[in-house]
């Protein structure tokens, strides 16, 4: 396959602001098919790492579904949005900055700490399955966009989740695991739903 045509491909299949804020680089070495890094705040634009000679052992389907379901991460990902994480450490960077003035060690260890856990946890956020739930629908409503079919697009995105382990020689992660089992609900192929409740904790 020419390299230039599938890149061609991939960037005409996504949205158009997907093509202002992420680039598309190749790197066979890594041992993911597809790899991009927690977006950053300070960014200007998001790097989707490919190993193309393990993408193309996967179907143009299931390369078009993975492929917009990592750009739709990418752009809805923000680990500075309103939250309680976000609130708690601007809050503990302030406190830092007043107990400084203060000059109170034991205050300004005690505003760090709690900063630097408010962040881990916002950090752990941006990764988790609620965001990556919510990525993966808003890639399905890409792709109908894009022509294709709801089911098409959910039986794509689920046959690359499931031939991706095999294809870097690891085991699914939790994430991945929750996402499978929410697609085969949607596709009606499995009784249990992933409960809002999970999502949130």
């Amino acid at each position: 396959m020419d390299l230039n045509s599938e890149i061609s491909r991939l960037r005409e299949l996504m949205p158009a602001s997907g093509r202002m804020k992420t680039r598309l680089d190749f790197n066979d070495n890594q041992p993911q098919v597809i790899a991009a890094p927690t977006p950053r705040p300070w960014q200007k634009s998001y790097p989707i790492i490919i190993n193309l000679s393990r993408w193309l052992q996967l179907s143009e389907p299931q390369r078009d579904m993975l492929y917009l379901r990592t750009v739709c991460w990418l752009t809805s990902t923000n680990v500075l949005q309103p939250n309680a994480y976000a609130i708690t450490a601007a809050a503990g960077l302030i406190a830092i900055g007043v107990e400084l003035i203060q000059t109170n060690a034991v205050g300004v260890l005690a505003a760090g700490g709690l900063s630097t856990l408010a962040i881990v946890q916002a950090w752990r956020r941006a990764r988790g399955p609620q965001q990556a739930i919510a990525a993966d629908e808003q890639a399905i409503r890409v792709a109908l966009r894009r022509g294709y079919s709801e089911v098409d697009a959910l039986q794509a995105l689920l046959g690359a989740l499931e031939a991706v382990p095999a294809l870097e020689g690891s085991t699914p992660s939790v994430t991945d695991l929750i996402r499978c089992q929410n697609l085969r609900a949607k596709l009606g192929l499995s009784g249990i739903r992933v409960s809002e409740e999970f999502l949130q904790t």
